[in-house]
């Protein structure tokens, strides 16, 4: 388990950015090997899309041999809904770069039958050689994709009713109306993100620093789901220094310690050192 520390979000986004650019190009895909990328909604990982962005735009990257699996959808929002995760990530990502929609995966909100829909998501993950790097986000309970307090820590795509807590912080997307709010999501477990080759988990603010040490200096707990990946052999959580705010200065200092060798990770030729 690695912990990067960093000044602020942006710098956050620009690591992880980085980091996501080098693993593709370092992995060398081609038509006869996809480099498989799960993904997250929500504002964090908001300004890491811009960069993958920019570095399209300044033709250091390419998606055209990237597939991609998002973690959740809501149930029962057309894909056209400005709420949908469809249409954020097309609006945020997906219709800026030169990514194929063939290699687009998103759970159909509004499939006819949602059990069908989440297990053949996991197929469709087992069928493209499974996933080489999920990034991830977090709530304050310390919940990855849909994943809420009490989820088991095998769970695989599945339905999931949301909790009144995450119902209420979502309305504000809702025009603040509760009832417009939907109270289902498809979402892939915490076994299905377990199962990628590596997980990179975006953690920043205050109001996240309860679940960051949660996920760092306490064991792993079910009723924090985030936790469950101190037992992955290949984990980097990536936060900025608001979201250290209950970690002990001992674990701070240790992993600031380590950023040297942690800057490697996003250091390619021609790259100036971060």
């Amino acid at each position: 388990m690695r912990l990067v520390i960093l000044e602020n979000s942006d710098r956050v986004a620009e690591w992880a950015a980085r980091f996501i650019k080098k693993r593709i190009h370092d992995f060398n895909p081609g038509p006869d090997k996809y480099f498989t990328l799960g993904l997250p909604t929500g504002s964090t990982p908001l300004g890491t899309y811009k960069k993958l962005v920019e570095y399209y735009q300044r033709n250091e990257l390419t998606f055209k041999y990237v597939k991609t699996f998002n973690m959740d959808e809501y149930v029962g929002l057309a894909r056209d809904h400005p709420e949908s995760y469809h249409s954020f990530m097309w609006n945020n990502l997906f219709k800026l770069v030169d990514i194929d929609p063939e290699n687009v995966h998103i759970l159909d909100g509004q499939a006819a039958d949602l059990q069908k829909e989440c297990s053949d998501f996991e197929e469709k993950i087992k069928l493209a050689g499974g996933i080489e790097l999920f990034i991830g986000g977090i709530g304050p309970d310390g919940h990855i994709a849909f994943n809420e307090p009490g989820s088991s820590l095998v769970s695989r795509t599945r339905v999931k009713t949301l909790a009144v807590d995450t119902i209420q912080a979502n309305a504000k997307f809702f025009g603040g109306d509760i009832d417009k709010v939907p109270t289902q999501a498809l979402t892939v477990g915490v076994g299905t993100v377990m199962d990628a080759n590596e997980v990179m988990v975006l953690i920043t603010g205050a109001h996240k620093s309860l679940a960051l040490f949660k996920a760092i200096e306490e064991g792993v707990n079910h009723m924090w789901t985030v936790s469950a990946f101190q037992q992955h052999p290949r984990t980097i959580f990536v936060c900025d220094e608001d979201a250290t705010l209950e970690l002990k200065v001992k674990t701070v200092k240790y992993f600031k310690g380590l950023m040297a060798i942690h800057n490697k990770l996003v250091e390619e030729d021609g790259d100036p050192p971060f």
